[in-house]
């Protein structure tokens, strides 16, 4: 402290032209000068805080760490920025507290170890970095609110997206159902047409025909053209059955009446009908052992069902070739299975076969409207049921439907 008062002249002189404020402190960390920018940041009068603590400078609140923080700087001795990672603070006389920065720097004089504090007052750039901290958090809360507000429109947005594929998907949906309504229009007018024409044309040219045999002899050319009108008539009789069963299913107005009966019954006169279409040569072989066979189904639905399936295999086999039909059963399910030799289904079309109005190339020209097994797969799903084929082109096929013994409809 000698030194001090001895070359004060000479400390006030060089320290006078720094902005910063200096403090010297001994060993024992009482003050032994200071420049006048400490005296003005400190508000001490010039010569005030010389003898004084160094903890006069620093508030009450941060005593207790102050004296090991130094003790620790002494020991090292290096220069070195004070309070490294944290804030520190000076307390002005009138005990305003203030944030500062500090600079320590040791030396030597005469063999005396002293230490230089270069203070700083940053309540200014505290109070801008409080600033720059509060219009950042703004900042961050509006970028937030902004995002909020813009992945709600994006959400808005995709849902508008969502809902106009949705409506652009239900018009095409809709679009796709209209033609596919007037193709399906345009092929039944296209077949009642046709499947009309020839069998009334028939039925005409056999009813003329009927009235030229008028002599006694001539009876079997007159019942001839009668059998002509009465399969012709029956012919027309399926048809009109199948075009209303196509319509009460689409509409979905069937009742089913469940009874229960042989099936042998049904079979006996599904075959005896059958018998008047065959071709030369044709016959209908009738299934074994199905006399104690009793189900409960709805008659009138399982006699189209079988009659539809024994006429397909009448109308597509050759001449002189059998019809098998044949009846699997166990306790809870019955198998029919119908069997013909005639020209079959070729193999890249059968998974149209039974779509409503489809026909098979090899049998276009053979009379047919398309739409017996699409009835026939409806009721049978309708009532529980199902049906299956296997088939080969020019060697036959084999259509099998399951039935249940006793219906179990909701």
């Amino acid at each position: 402290m000698k030194f001090f008062k001895e070359n004060s002249n000479i400390f006030n002189l060089l320290s006078s032209a720094i902005s910063e404020g200096i403090i010297v402190v001994n060993r024992e960390q009482f003050i032994v000068a200071t420049n006048n920018s400490a005296n003005e940041m400190f508000g001490y009068s010039n010569g005030a805080l010389i003898g004084k603590p160094l903890n006069t400078l620093i508030p009450q609140k941060f005593h207790h760490n102050h004296g090991g923080h130094f003790a620790g700087f002494m020991q090292k001795s290096n220069k070195r920025q004070m309070g490294q990672g944290r804030d520190l603070f000076g307390m002005r006389k009138n005990g305003e507290e203030f944030p500062v920065e500090a600079g320590l720097n040791p030396f030597e004089v005469d063999g005396v170890t002293y230490v230089m504090a270069l203070v700083i007052d940053i309540t200014q750039r505290k109070h801008q970095e409080r600033q720059i901290s509060d219009l950042n958090s703004q900042l961050e809360a509006k970028i937030e609110l902004r995002t909020k507000e813009l992945n709600d429109i994006v959400l808005e947005l995709r849902g508008e997206v969502n809902l106009r594929k949705e409506a652009e998907s239900k018009a095409k949906m809709a679009l796709k159902k209209e033609r596919e309504l007037n193709e399906l229009k345009t092929k039944f007018l296209s077949l009642v047409s046709h499947e009309f024409k020839t069998p009334l044309s028939s039925i005409l040219t056999s009813a003329t025909l009927i009235s030229k045999y008028q002599l006694s002899d001539q009876q079997p050319k007159r019942d001839k053209h009668l059998d002509t009108i009465k399969n012709k008539v029956k012919y027309l009789d399926t048809i009109l059955t199948d075009f209303l069963s196509v319509e009460r299913l689409e509409s979905g107005k069937v009742n089913y009446k469940f009874t229960t009966f042989p099936l042998s019954k049904l079979v006996n006169e599904v075959i005896y009908d059958a018998n008047m279409l065959l071709k030369t040569g044709q016959n209908i072989r009738y299934p074994d052992n199905i006399d104690d066979v009793i189900i409960d189904f709805d008659e009138k639905i399982l006699e189209l069902i079988l009659s539809n399936l024994i006429h397909n295999a009448i109308k597509y086999s050759p001449e002189y070739s059998p019809i098998d039909i044949q009846v699997e059963h166990n306790k809870k399910m019955v198998t029919l299975k119908v069997i013909d030799q005639g020209m079959g289904i070729p193999k890249e079309e059968q998974k149209y076969i039974f779509n409503r109005y489809f026909r098979a190339e090899n049998a276009l020209l053979t009379q047919g409207t398309g739409i017996g097994l699409n009835i026939v797969k409806g009721h049978l799903e309708n009532l529980g049921g199902s049906i299956e084929f296997t088939s080969e082109e020019n060697k036959g096929s084999t259509f099998n439907i399951q039935l249940p013994l006793l219906h179990n409809l909701n």
